[in-house]
């Protein structure tokens, strides 16, 4: 283990004791079967559309995992890759790439970036690779880029060249917010490659304010057809757009649009048993949402929400359903601030296939989501003693978890079972 490491593995083991003895008086279920969460909704008086969309039953799989430190000094990590050599591609927030050696070495900053706008939550967002990436080299990510008019989310490519000094050739632009925004928040900025090698985009709501369309708490942009905020958006990876998106010969849409009403996606992938899309999004006070964004649908934001405006207020009218506007697979109420997930199909850890993996900023644990279907039928909170915002999660080709953190310093951990 390198000095960094071993460190940074002493530093863990103090914040597990200490994350271990809160984690006792956590508010959470600890009977089998019953309701995970104990804590009154923030928002009182909504019904959920059917059973089991809110507060599933406590449902551990009795898995001990070891958690250890791969590498320490980032900051704000944001995504996370695996290239085929066993090195991580992360980014930072603030506007750098790095990658990342099995011994948690650093890489400087990859060159060949475009400018990146860095300010609040905006930054250099996701990154993945190519389905093809053996063969071509090329990755993209997601950054907000400056504009006349403010700054707006974009997606890149390039070719990596990881051999000594780091960087990107061939650079190019091929997809840009048209809007400009003139705030740091709500940027979504997920990728995720489907099955038949698109690229889906995932977009927040940007915080738009009242007078530009939207409630205190959402916009709504987030429901107009011409926008791409508030949105999942389609495209190949030149940048071009599929033939069969849902609103490609509507004149008054953005061909690119895949569906509609969502007020910040966190996190986007494939689900690998059906291989549709999946979402996670905050939500407002008590309405963080797992999704399932099918072309053409509109999820409602900010006109259909589960929980409450910040202020203590309903959001808009209060309308937790109204027909044409999808229903959630889920919601928390209280919220945990998800970000990152993954879908667990590997067999490093037998009692965890065919869960969903999902990270919680505000409540500072894993959330693993058990499924049947397209229903959780049960959650089981992890990590609860290293007591971290986690920002990513990722399953590696072993099958081990890894995980961005944020908090204190930026991390990437990673989850091995125990022996």
């Amino acid at each position: 283990m390198a000095p960094g490491a071993r460190a940074a593995w002493l530093t863990l083991a103090a914040l597990t004791l200490a994350g271990a003895a809160a984690a006792q008086t956590a508010p959470v279920q600890t009977v089998p079967g019953q309701p995970l969460e104990t804590r009154p909704p923030n928002a009182t008086g909504q019904t959920p559309a059917f059973p089991g969309q809110t507060r599933a039953p406590y449902a551990p799989a009795g898995v001990a995992y070891e958690v250890s430190v791969v590498a320490t000094g980032l900051e704000s990590p944001w995504g996370l890759a695996f290239l085929p050599d066993g090195r991580l591609l992360v980014t930072e927030r603030a506007g750098r790439l790095r990658i990342v050696a099995a011994d948690g070495t650093l890489s400087p900053p990859v060159t060949g970036l475009p400018p990146i706008d860095v300010y609040g939550q905006q930054g250099l967002l996701d990154v993945a690779l190519d389905p093809d990436f053996a063969s071509n080299g090329l990755v993209y990510w997601a950054f907000t880029d400056p504009r006349p008019d403010g700054h707006g989310l974009a997606v890149a490519r390039g070719r990596l060249v990881a051999d000594g000094a780091p960087r990107l050739e061939d650079v190019k632009v091929i997809w840009r917010m048209k809007a400009g925004l003139v705030n740091g928040a709500y940027f979504g900025g997920r990728l995720a490659f489907a099955r038949d090698k698109t690229l889906f985009i995932a977009t927040g709501d940007g915080l738009i304010s009242p007078k530009d369309g939207g409630s205190p708490e959402g916009a709504g942009q987030a429901q107009r057809l011409d926008s791409a905020i508030g949105k999942a958006l389609r495209i190949n990876r030149d940048g071009s757009i599929p033939k069969d998106n849902p609103f490609v010969h509507r004149k008054d849409a953005l061909p690119e649009l895949w569906s509609l009403g969502h007020r910040n996606i966190e996190s986007a992938a494939i689900n690998p048993w059906t291989g549709r899309l999946w979402t996670v999004e905050h939500g407002p006070k008590g309405g963080d949402e797992l999704n399932i964004p099918l072309a053409g649908r509109n999820y409602g934001w900010p006109i259909t929400t589960y929980g409450i405006d910040y202020s203590g207020k309903p959001v808009g009218a209060g309308l937790t359903a109204k027909a044409g506007m999808e229903q959630p697979v889920y919601y928390w109420d209280p919220v945990i601030a998800p970000s990152g997930m993954a879908f667990y199909d590997a067999d490093l850890f037998p009692a965890w296939k065919g869960s969903l993996l999902v990270g919680s900023l505000r409540e500072k644990h894993l959330t693993r989501l058990v499924l049947k279907g397209d229903r959780v039928v049960g959650e089981e909170r992890l990590l609860v003693e290293v007591n971290e915002r986690i920002r990513d999660v990722r399953v590696a080709p072993d099958g081990s978890v890894y995980l961005l953190t944020g908090t204190p310093a930026g991390r990437i951990l990673k989850l091995t079972p125990k022996p």
